[in-house]
């Protein structure tokens, strides 16, 4: 079983290069490929991505991509049976083991179309409030997928079967937040989600950095309902933070 692993970049040269080396480094006993999505970067983010072996689909509309658009323009390119959408600044624990286990899921049960896992952010940059956000979160997300099986994922690691992504046509490109949760509680009106709480992944945390915990919350909130019951996200644009 072959794994497309698609990161959607904006200027992301700050992070991406160790993203890239510790994933090739990790996956190579395992078939993959690599692909980063770039909307137009203006640091050296594509350079970086040459240099690691990695692809690089590009967009050419004139007009800002979404985050859903850079994923699909990457995954209509991916070869794999497997799409995993990451994001530029993840950190997987041991990548071959944390890999074998998660492909060997979807290969075991024929009705698993996507899949998730715990997200923490990096023990250098934790603070108190990523603890408790994060602690919060992945439990509702354990909760919706495997209890409820109502569909939810962050859109910082997103593991789905390529047939079912491409069956319902992947991601809508006109949302520019709730993207994620939207797909993944599409993924699951046809297939089986799970929160899979045995392996986690770690990121940095930027925004909730940055925006603060309790702005980004709200935000997060407004979107989902807003997709929920107006179709449409709250945020007009979600803005780059590094």
């Amino acid at each position: 079983m072959m794994l497309s692993i698609i990161i959607p970049t904006l200027n992301e040269e700050s992070v991406l290069a160790k993203t890239l080396s510790e994933l090739q480094a990790g996956l190579q006993n395992i078939p993959h490929e690599l692909f980063i999505s770039d909307g137009g970067s203006k640091d050296r983010t594509v350079v970086i991505a040459q240099e690691n072996d990695t692809q690089v689909v590009t967009d050419l509309s004139p007009v800002r991509q979404t985050i859903g658009r850079g994923r699909n323009l990457g995954a209509v390119k991916a070869k794999g049976e497997i799409l995993l959408f990451l994001d530029a600044d993840m950190t997987i624990p041991d990548p071959e083991m944390f890999f074998r286990e998660l492909l060997a899921l979807f290969d075991a049960d024929q009705q698993l179309v996507g899949l998730t896992v715990p997200l923490r952010v990096l023990p250098h940059l934790q603070t108190f409030g990523d603890r408790f956000f994060f602690g919060y979160a992945n439990l509702l997300r354990r909760f919706l997928n495997n209890v409820l099986h109502s569909g939810t994922a962050p859109g910082e690691f997103q593991m789905i079967r390529a047939s079912v992504f491409h069956q319902i046509q992947g991601y809508r490109e006109d949302l520019a937040a709730g993207e994620d949760n939207d797909l993944f509680a599409r993924l699951a009106k046809v297939g089986r989600t799970h929160f899979y709480a045995k392996r986690f992944a770690y990121h940095t945390g930027r925004r909730g950095h940055k925006e603060g915990w309790g702005k980004l919350f709200l935000i997060w909130t407004l979107n989902l309902i807003w997709v929920a019951l107006f179709n449409k996200s709250y945020s007009r644009e979600w803005k780059e933070v590094r």
